[in-house]
This record gives C-alpha cells, sequence and structure tokens, in this order.
C-alpha cells in the first residue's frame, strides 16, 4: 500500500510539473520543449527508464550551442528541489549522456550544476535508503571530475594542434586512471537495491569503464615506446608509477566486474580480456630509471672534475682567460621519439540516430578508439 501510495505521489508531482511548465515562455534560459523532455526523463518512476525523451535531450544538445543553458537552469532546478533517489539518479544518469555527447558548448559547464555530495532521500528511513544515497553520492563525485576533466580535453582540441610532450601524456593517463578509481566506487551496497533504475544506472557505469579503461590502454601503449628509447628521469619514474597503478587497477576491475556478474548488471557479462603486465617489464622500467641516475651522477662527476682543472690553469695564467680545448667532453645522443599511428585508429564518424530510442543504450560513446595491435601487456586475469 505504501509502496503504491509513493508512486502515485510522485506521478502526481511529475504532472504538476509538467502543467506548470505549459504556461512558462522561452526565454535565454527557458525552453518548455527541452523541460518537458527533462521532467519525463527524470521522473518518479523507479520501474523504468524514459529513452525515448533522455535522446530528445541529447538531439536538443547537439543542435545549437545556446539550448545548453535551458538544459543547466532545468536540470538544476530540478536536482535542487527534489528529495527522491529516484529523480536524483536519473538525473544523474541523464548527465552523464549529455557528457557523452562531447559538444563543443560543455567546455563553458566546467563543474555540474548542482551538487549531491551530501544528498539524502527525504521519502523513507535512513535505514533504508543509505545505500541509494552512497551510490548517487559516488555517482556524482566521478560525473563531477569528468565533467571538468571532459571541459579541459574540449578547450585542448579547439586551440591550435600540437604534439604532446610525453610529460603531458603522462599526466592526461594519471586523471584518466583517478576517473577509473572514482567510477569503481560506484556500486550498490544494500541488499535492497536490486531494481530496474540502479540496474539501468550500473550498465552506463560498465560502458563508461569500458571507455576509460581502452583510453588508459591505449595511451600506456603508445608510452611505452616513447619511453623506452631515451626517456629522462622524472617522466621515467612517472611512467612506472601508471603502469603500477594499471596492474593494481586490473586486480580492482577483475573484482569490481565480478561483482557486477552477480549482481545482475547486463554489460558486465561481456567483459573485455584484460592482459597483465609482467613482472620483467616493470623491472626493466626500475633498470632503466637506475641507469639515467648513474648518468647524472657520472656527468656530475665529470663536470666537477672540468671545473678544477679550468680553476687550475687560470690561476697560472693569472687573470688572462684562454680557450681550453679538449676530446673529453661527453656526447649524449640525440633523443628519438617513436609512434604506433599505424597501429592505432580513431574513428570520427557519427553514429546513426535515427532508430527507435528504446534500442539505445542511455549513455552513448561517440568516440571510440579501436585497437587493431596487440597492447604490450596490458593487465588481464
Amino acid at each position: 500500500m505504501m509502496k503504491l501510495w509513493k508512486r502515485a505521489s510522485g506521478a502526481l508531482k511529475d504532472r504538476k510539473s509538467l502543467f506548470s511548465i505549459s504556461f512558462s515562455r522561452r526565454a535565454s534560459v527557458r525552453n518548455p520543449d527541452l523541460d518537458s523532455a527533462i521532467i519525463h526523463a527524470t521522473s518518479h518512476d523507479d520501474s523504468s527508464v524514459d529513452y525515448h525523451h533522455a535522446h530528445r535531450v541529447y538531439k536538443w544538445i547537439r543542435s545549437s550551442p545556446a539550448n545548453l543553458k535551458p538544459l543547466v537552469h532545468s536540470l538544476s532546478s530540478r536536482v535542487n528541489r527534489t528529495r527522491s533517489w529516484i529523480v536524483a539518479l536519473k538525473a544523474l544518469m541523464l548527465v552523464h549522456g549529455v557528457l557523452c555527447c562531447k559538444v563543443p558548448s560543455l567546455q563553458e559547464m566546467r563543474r555540474l550544476p548542482f551538487d549531491l555530495s551530501d544528498f539524502s532521500d527525504g521519502h523513507s528511513r535512513p535505514s533504508k535508503t543509505w545505500g541509494f544515497n552512497a551510490l548517487i553520492r559516488a555517482y556524482f563525485s566521478f560525473l563531477d571530475q569528468y565533467s571538468f576533466f571532459l571541459s579541459d580535453q574540449i578547450r585542448s582540441r579547439t586551440r591550435k594542434p600540437q604534439v604532446d610532450s610525453v610529460n603531458q601524456e603522462l599526466e592526461s593517463i594519471e586523471k584518466l586512471q583517478s576517473l577509473l578509481h572514482t567510477l569503481l566506487q560506484i556500486r550498490p551496497m544494500a541488499d535492497n537495491m536490486n531494481k530496474t533504475l540502479i540496474l539501468e544506472a550500473m550498465d552506463c557505469v560498465v560502458i563508461e569503464i569500458f571507455d576509460i579503461y581502452g583510453k588508459i590502454c591505449s595511451g600506456i601503449a603508445k608510452l611505452l615506446i616513447k619511453i623506452s628509447p631515451a626517456a629522462g628521469k622524472a617522466e621515467a619514474v612517472m611512467a612506472l608509477k601508471i603502469v603500477k597503478k594499471a596492474t593494481s587497477q586490473g586486480e580492482d576491475l577483475a573484482l569490481y566486474f565480478e561483482f557486477c556478474k552477480k549482481f545482475g548488471v547486463s554489460n558486465a557479462h561481456e567483459v573485455p580480456k584484460f592482459v597483465r603486465i609482467p613482472q620483467e617489464n616493470i623491472e626493466a622500467m626500475e633498470k632503466a630509471i637506475k641507469g639515467v641516475e648513474q648518468k647524472e651522477e657520472t656527468r656530475e662527476d665529470h663536470e666537477e672534475e672540468v671545473v678544477e682543472e679550468k680553476s687550475t690553469i687560470l690561476v697560472a695564467e693569472r687573470p688572462q682567460l684562454k680557450t681550453i680545448i679538449t676530446d673529453k667532453w661527453e656526447v649524449f645522443e640525440d633523443d628519438y621519439s617513436f609512434t604506433c599511428k599505424d597501429n592505432i585508429k580513431e574513428t570520427d564518424q557519427p553514429r546513426n540516430y535515427n532508430v527507435d530510442p528504446s534500442l539505445l543504450p542511455l549513455i552513448v560513446i561517440d568516440e571510440p578508439i579501436y585497437l587493431t595491435h596487440t597492447l604490450p601487456d596490458l593487465i588481464t586475469f
């Protein structure tokens, strides 16, 4: 009886919101059609997800940059007023899909336009909703961090094209690993969370894990080729840290996907083959770092000897300065960089959305990276 009352109450709230929108006028921050689609997509119904209206929102965002402000205004108003975990979770799933559109106007958003870091459902006792509250907080934490990361990525693409340095690529992989770590915190922990909406949200999370982890693997595959021939100590140390973390995250992924499969997440059953980084590769990088340290020590000792020799000669020649020609200078090889553009391809082919929206996933990765070569032993179990 209580469940029926809650559903009826939620449906009444949604109808009231739709009714009030019908009297609103279009403005720079208001779009009644977009508002209506958002309310349908974030309804109080926990038994289903409205794919049709969710994809209508995505089409609005893709159609014009001017639609971002109405979206931000409508979503933030909707989320800030609700105390329902259902509406909050659907709003996060909708934002996730919007971020996956990767349109240039998203760079203006930076952080999410609302705060769910301390969300608590107000319609049931905390003993019944603590698991939902924790999942929403974790999901919000990831999307807020992902929004900021994506904004920086879009801004860098709009600038003049330039070749990223090894250090920039290392920093990018570190950020992706941080995003992956945050993603792995999103999981249903309470016994009463085996619901359709939760399973849909976890499907979105698993799809995102595939995308981010694929980018990490691609980035490490390219960097191992660049780092190995000639790298500075700082870059080699940073690369080793990333490789070790990738190994650790591979173990975390194994446990996470096992948990998701037992919980019933459909996308978790299609687990890709992860390849573990062999210990000898890690040891080789450690030796390379030690080799760089020894080189630097040798060079410092040699420079000290040259300085001492110069000072002795200058004293003997009184204040006269003479040019010293010697064949004892240390010669360094040029740095070589290697790329594997022929092995890794990116596709910018747009997806075909002229199909039934109910057949599409709630989030769609528009820019997948297809690997056409074997990765250098990256994380398997």
